[in-house]
Protein backbone atom coordinates (compact mmCIF):
# COMPACT_ATOMS: atom_id res chain seq x y z
CA UNK A 1 0.00 0.00 0.00
CA UNK A 2 1.16 3.58 -0.48
CA UNK A 3 2.96 4.87 2.61
CA UNK A 4 1.70 8.41 2.06
CA UNK A 5 -1.28 10.11 0.48
CA UNK A 6 -4.93 9.09 0.39
CA UNK A 7 -6.63 6.20 -1.37
CA UNK A 8 -10.15 7.09 -2.54
CA UNK A 9 -12.80 4.52 -3.49
CA UNK A 10 -15.78 5.50 -5.62
CA UNK A 11 -18.79 3.32 -6.37
CA UNK A 12 -22.05 4.19 -8.14
CA UNK A 13 -24.75 3.18 -5.66
CA UNK A 14 -27.73 3.59 -7.98
CA UNK A 15 -29.24 6.68 -6.34
CA UNK A 16 -29.66 8.49 -9.64
CA UNK A 17 -31.84 5.80 -11.24
CA UNK A 18 -33.37 3.85 -8.35
CA UNK A 19 -30.75 1.16 -8.63
CA UNK A 20 -31.37 0.29 -12.28
CA UNK A 21 -27.75 0.90 -13.31
CA UNK A 22 -25.61 -1.39 -11.20
CA UNK A 23 -21.86 -1.85 -11.39
CA UNK A 24 -21.47 -5.54 -12.20
CA UNK A 25 -18.23 -7.40 -12.80
CA UNK A 26 -19.78 -9.28 -15.72
CA UNK A 27 -21.01 -6.06 -17.39
CA UNK A 28 -17.95 -4.39 -18.92
CA UNK A 29 -19.92 -1.25 -19.80
CA UNK A 30 -20.69 -0.65 -16.10
CA UNK A 31 -17.06 -0.75 -14.92
CA UNK A 32 -16.70 3.05 -15.11
CA UNK A 33 -19.05 3.25 -12.13
CA UNK A 34 -16.34 1.99 -9.78
CA UNK A 35 -12.99 3.75 -9.48
CA UNK A 36 -9.99 3.91 -7.17
CA UNK A 37 -7.72 6.97 -7.04
CA UNK A 38 -4.52 7.64 -5.14
CA UNK A 39 -3.98 11.27 -4.16
CA UNK A 40 -0.30 11.78 -3.42
CA UNK A 41 0.74 13.61 -0.26
CA UNK A 42 1.04 17.33 -0.95
CA UNK A 43 -1.02 17.16 -4.14
CA UNK A 44 -3.35 20.15 -4.42
CA UNK A 45 -7.01 19.19 -4.02
CA UNK A 46 -10.29 21.06 -3.67
CA UNK A 47 -13.47 20.08 -1.90
CA UNK A 48 -16.52 19.37 -4.06
CA UNK A 49 -20.15 19.47 -3.06
CA UNK A 50 -22.49 16.50 -3.42
CA UNK A 51 -23.95 16.34 -6.96
CA UNK A 52 -27.63 17.16 -7.38
CA UNK A 53 -29.94 14.22 -6.86
CA UNK A 54 -27.56 12.35 -4.56
CA UNK A 55 -27.90 12.17 -0.79
CA UNK A 56 -24.51 12.08 0.91
CA UNK A 57 -23.73 9.32 3.38
CA UNK A 58 -22.91 10.54 6.87
CA UNK A 59 -19.24 10.50 7.80
CA UNK A 60 -18.46 7.62 10.15
CA UNK A 61 -15.05 7.63 11.84
CA UNK A 62 -13.41 4.21 11.92
CA UNK A 63 -10.44 2.80 13.72
CA UNK A 64 -8.18 0.09 12.34
CA UNK A 65 -6.48 -2.92 13.80
CA UNK A 66 -4.11 -5.47 12.33
CA UNK A 67 -5.56 -8.96 12.27
CA UNK A 68 -4.99 -12.24 10.50
CA UNK A 69 -7.15 -13.25 7.55
CA UNK A 70 -7.26 -16.60 5.79
CA UNK A 71 -7.56 -17.51 2.14
CA UNK A 72 -10.60 -19.57 1.23
CA UNK A 73 -9.91 -23.30 0.71
CA UNK A 74 -10.42 -23.18 -3.07
CA UNK A 75 -7.78 -20.42 -3.49
CA UNK A 76 -4.85 -21.39 -5.75
CA UNK A 77 -2.34 -20.46 -3.04
CA UNK A 78 -3.98 -22.93 -0.63
CA UNK A 79 -4.12 -25.64 -3.27
CA UNK A 80 -0.46 -25.09 -4.13
CA UNK A 81 0.53 -25.38 -0.46
CA UNK A 82 -1.57 -28.41 0.49
CA UNK A 83 -2.15 -30.29 -2.75
CA UNK A 84 0.18 -29.04 -5.49
CA UNK A 85 -0.66 -31.99 -7.75
CA UNK A 86 -4.44 -31.63 -7.48
CA UNK A 87 -6.19 -30.73 -10.74
CA UNK A 88 -6.22 -26.89 -10.82
CA UNK A 89 -9.78 -26.73 -12.09
CA UNK A 90 -11.22 -28.78 -9.23
CA UNK A 91 -11.72 -26.45 -6.26
CA UNK A 92 -12.47 -29.24 -3.80
CA UNK A 93 -9.89 -31.89 -4.61
CA UNK A 94 -7.41 -31.21 -1.80
CA UNK A 95 -7.20 -31.93 1.94
CA UNK A 96 -8.26 -28.56 3.34
CA UNK A 97 -11.69 -29.02 1.82
CA UNK A 98 -12.48 -31.65 4.45
CA UNK A 99 -15.60 -30.60 6.35
CA UNK A 100 -13.72 -30.26 9.66
CA UNK A 101 -11.38 -27.70 8.15
CA UNK A 102 -14.23 -25.79 6.50
CA UNK A 103 -16.08 -25.64 9.83
CA UNK A 104 -12.96 -24.34 11.61
CA UNK A 105 -12.43 -21.73 8.91
CA UNK A 106 -16.04 -20.60 9.28
CA UNK A 107 -15.54 -20.17 13.03
CA UNK A 108 -12.37 -18.16 12.39
CA UNK A 109 -14.18 -15.46 10.41
CA UNK A 110 -17.96 -15.49 10.55
CA UNK A 111 -18.63 -12.02 9.15
CA UNK A 112 -17.28 -9.99 6.27
CA UNK A 113 -16.55 -6.61 7.88
CA UNK A 114 -14.43 -3.84 6.40
CA UNK A 115 -10.91 -4.74 5.28
CA UNK A 116 -7.92 -3.11 3.68
CA UNK A 117 -5.68 -5.80 2.20
CA UNK A 118 -5.56 -9.33 3.51
CA UNK A 119 -7.87 -11.98 2.05
CA UNK A 120 -11.41 -11.33 0.89
CA UNK A 121 -14.28 -12.83 2.89
CA UNK A 122 -16.77 -13.79 0.17
CA UNK A 123 -20.49 -13.79 0.89
CA UNK A 124 -21.28 -16.14 -2.00
CA UNK A 125 -18.92 -17.43 -4.67
CA UNK A 126 -15.23 -16.53 -4.36
CA UNK A 127 -14.84 -12.89 -5.42
CA UNK A 128 -11.53 -13.68 -7.14
CA UNK A 129 -13.38 -16.14 -9.39
CA UNK A 130 -16.04 -13.51 -10.21
CA UNK A 131 -13.35 -11.05 -11.25
CA UNK A 132 -11.46 -13.72 -13.23
CA UNK A 133 -14.68 -14.65 -15.07
CA UNK A 134 -15.24 -10.99 -15.93
CA UNK A 135 -11.68 -10.54 -17.20
CA UNK A 136 -12.01 -13.65 -19.35
CA UNK A 137 -15.36 -12.52 -20.70
CA UNK A 138 -17.21 -15.44 -19.13
CA UNK A 139 -15.47 -17.78 -21.56
CA UNK A 140 -14.17 -20.27 -18.98
CA UNK A 141 -16.02 -22.87 -16.95
CA UNK A 142 -15.29 -23.45 -13.25
CA UNK A 143 -13.18 -26.51 -14.05
CA UNK A 144 -11.02 -24.58 -16.53
CA UNK A 145 -7.47 -24.27 -15.11
CA UNK A 146 -7.14 -20.84 -16.78
CA UNK A 147 -9.90 -19.50 -14.55
CA UNK A 148 -8.10 -20.67 -11.41
CA UNK A 149 -4.84 -19.19 -12.71
CA UNK A 150 -6.47 -15.81 -13.42
CA UNK A 151 -8.18 -15.80 -10.01
CA UNK A 152 -4.80 -16.35 -8.35
CA UNK A 153 -3.48 -13.15 -9.93
CA UNK A 154 -5.72 -10.91 -7.80
CA UNK A 155 -5.31 -9.66 -4.24
CA UNK A 156 -7.80 -7.79 -2.08
CA UNK A 157 -7.36 -4.04 -2.10
CA UNK A 158 -10.42 -3.24 0.03
CA UNK A 159 -13.66 -4.75 1.25
CA UNK A 160 -16.51 -2.47 2.36
CA UNK A 161 -19.35 -4.11 4.29
CA UNK A 162 -22.87 -2.75 4.67
CA UNK A 163 -22.74 -0.22 7.51
CA UNK A 164 -25.76 0.75 9.63
CA UNK A 165 -24.01 3.78 11.10
CA UNK A 166 -23.59 5.23 7.59
CA UNK A 167 -26.96 3.99 6.32
CA UNK A 168 -25.04 2.02 3.66
CA UNK A 169 -26.69 -1.17 2.43
CA UNK A 170 -25.25 -3.05 -0.54
CA UNK A 171 -28.11 -5.23 -1.76
CA UNK A 172 -29.31 -7.44 1.09
CA UNK A 173 -26.62 -6.68 3.71
CA UNK A 174 -23.95 -7.15 1.06
CA UNK A 175 -20.29 -6.29 0.62
CA UNK A 176 -18.30 -4.32 -1.97
CA UNK A 177 -14.89 -5.67 -3.03
CA UNK A 178 -11.99 -4.13 -4.95
CA UNK A 179 -9.26 -6.46 -6.19
CA UNK A 180 -6.01 -5.65 -7.95
CA UNK A 181 -3.02 -7.47 -9.40
CA UNK A 182 0.05 -7.29 -7.13
CA UNK A 183 2.16 -5.75 -9.90
CA UNK A 184 -0.43 -3.00 -10.44
CA UNK A 185 -0.53 -2.35 -6.70
CA UNK A 186 3.27 -2.12 -6.58
CA UNK A 187 3.31 0.34 -9.48
CA UNK A 188 0.36 2.36 -8.07
CA UNK A 189 -1.87 1.67 -11.09
CA UNK A 190 -5.05 1.84 -9.06
CA UNK A 191 -7.14 2.56 -12.15
CA UNK A 192 -6.70 -1.14 -12.93
CA UNK A 193 -8.47 -2.26 -9.75
CA UNK A 194 -11.71 -4.13 -10.39
CA UNK A 195 -14.77 -4.37 -8.21
CA UNK A 196 -17.64 -6.70 -7.55
CA UNK A 197 -20.30 -6.98 -4.87
CA UNK A 198 -22.17 -9.80 -3.21
CA UNK A 199 -25.09 -10.10 -0.84
CA UNK A 200 -26.74 -12.93 1.07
Amino acid sequence: MPETGTLLFFYSDGQLDDGDALVLAEDRESWAGSRVFHVAAGEEVSERGTPDGIAPYPAVPLTARVEMTAAEPWHPSVRDAFAPHAPPGNRYDHPVCAQEFLDALGDFSDEAGHRIGGHARSVQNPVEIEIAEAVMGGAASWDDPRLSEEAGRRVLLAQLDSEDAADMMWGDAGVLYWLIRPEDLGERRFERAMSTWQCG
